[in-house]
């Protein structure tokens, strides 16, 4: 009933700043993919620096439509979910794109010759974030769609989350596997520290969408 309340109420409802965040979270991992092939193709070049600052760019974009959001949210009374609930999501969707600018800067730091063994795993990974990050939009949309009545698919809402979980799965396992190999590698331990570091920013994007996922499953919760 609040949903349908604030929906009178309101011509634009604080669920629908969320759909702009996420906007900029798959603008962010296709940059990240770019990135990572130029970067593999002729370490730091220019191309390499100017996808970084990009990402710099949408991130602060993002921080932004996050301020936004939170400024401008109705009293607790005509919110359309719990408020702590809204809240929680919003850190997390936006811990995703701060993960994604960390991941980045990390592979900015320094020149790292990544080894020909390590290049396809490592796309591979940014590939399987891909995915998952993907697999949050349909399931936030859903979620407000169910929540403002538009469709009444219970199930089917709940079925994206498990899909969210299911991917998280898959890049934690991919994620520790490649750790592993290079770790173990005859690289320079600054190279390996770099190359892990930039690959658990990775996983912490996938982490980070299963923890929207999990919130939006909550929103609905009877």
């Amino acid at each position: 009933m609040r949903a349908l309340f604030f929906g009178m109420l309101c011509d634009r409802s604080p669920l629908e700043g969320l759909l702009e965040h996420y906007d900029k979270i798959h603008e962010c991992v296709g940059l990240i993919r770019d990135a990572m092939e130029c970067y593999v193709a002729g370490g730091t070049c220019q191309d390499f620096m100017d996808l970084a600052a990009q990402v710099d760019a949408i991130e602060n974009e993002a921080d932004a439509i996050k301020r936004r959001i939170r400024n401008h949210l109705p009293r607790r009374l005509f919110m359309p979910v719990d408020k702590t609930l809204f809240l929680n999501y919003t850190n997390a969707q936006d811990n995703i794109l701060d993960s994604a600018q960390e991941a980045m800067h990390w592979l900015a730091m320094r020149r790292v010759d990544i080894p020909e063994g390590f290049q396809k795993p490592i796309v591979d990974l940014i590939d399987e974030v891909n995915v998952i990050t993907d697999l949050l939009g349909p399931a936030l949309k859903a979620t407000i769609g169910l929540i403002y009545l538009q469709h009444t698919d219970r199930d089917g809402t709940k079925e994206r989350f498990r899909a969210v979980r299911a991917k998280r799965h898959e890049v934690f396992r991919h994620k520790n596997s490649l750790v592993s190999a290079i770790y173990n590698s005859e690289q320079d331990f600054k190279d390996i520290y770099q190359l892990i570091h930039f690959i658990e920013r990775l996983e912490d994007m996938g982490h980070n969408t299963e923890r929207c996922a999990d919130v939006l499953r909550s929103m609905i919760a009877r």
